[in-house]
């Protein structure tokens, strides 16, 4: 697994699986890991922002996976390492993607030009396939980039997490009339993703309007654009995340 040599020493130098995770979390600084890795020489053995980012089980060091455990940031330079299941499927979509006719009338040749997850949204967007997929033509895009998240609280399991100034990315989000809609888009195949990357947006966002919070999944696979719609059933619950629909679609 990735970095699994640096988490090895990581999760040695400081005991951590004689920690009782049944109890809490184990809180784990940058400051700690950049202790544990400074005689490694790569900077993916030894960097800190590289060494917790694991947005997908495959990218999981093997000693978290084997002990079931998973890595949270909570504030900034703070991380905590929890019991249980961080992750959620990204279910195949079996059915036969849908003809979608674009809503603009001239070709987008600049929509072409490189693979970047950020171009083939903003082409799903242009299109209004993201507006037709979730019935409201009044979206907009009004939300790019990282930001810091205010704090929040929430559970896994019986553990309760306080999170403040955590930074987190979203691909895209628009408003409309009456939603606003959140996405985390992907540019190759994904079979899982961490919940935070939809969980941490929800809870930024959703505080700060009455509109109802839509959460997309969005690929774009060779020709076809695939979109799953998620929801937290608890506002309150990690791993409360639940598939509503799902579509594929070819853009014509």
């Amino acid at each position: 697994m990735v970095n699994s040599r640096s988490w090895d020493k990581i999760f040695d130098d400081h005991k951590i699986l004689k920690h009782d995770f049944n109890e809490q979390g184990f809180l784990l600084t940058a400051k700690m890991i950049k202790e544990s890795c400074q005689n490694f020489t790569k900077t993916t053995e030894k960097e800190v922002r590289i060494l917790c980012k694991q947005d997908s089980r495959e990218e999981q060091p093997s000693i978290m996976r084997e002990n079931g455990l998973f890595l949270l940031p909570i504030r900034n330079g703070k991380y905590l390492i929890i019991k249980g299941e961080g992750y959620f499927d990204v279910p195949e979509i079996e059915s036969a993607p849908k003809i979608y006719k674009s809503k603009v009338n001239f070709n987008l040749d600049t929509s072409k030009i490189g693979n970047s997850e950020m171009q083939h949204l903003d082409f799903a967007y242009a299109t209004s396939l993201i507006r037709t997929f979730i019935c409201d033509g009044s979206l907009v895009l009004t939300i790019r980039g990282r930001k810091y998240t205010p704090q929040f609280s929430f559970f896994v399991g019986k553990q309760k997490i306080n999170v403040k100034s955590v930074q987190t990315e979203v691909d895209a989000g628009y408003e409309g009339r009456n939603k606003i809609v959140l996405v985390e888009a992907k540019n190759v195949k994904s079979n899982n993703c961490i919940i935070r990357q939809l969980f941490y947006p929800y809870k930024q966002w959703s505080r700060h309007t009455n509109k109802k919070t839509y959460l997309l999944f969005f690929e774009k696979i060779e020709k076809e654009y695939l979109i799953w719609q998620y929801e937290f059933t608890d506002a309150k619950n990690y791993n409360s995340i639940k598939l509503v629909r799902s579509e594929k679609y070819l853009i014509e």
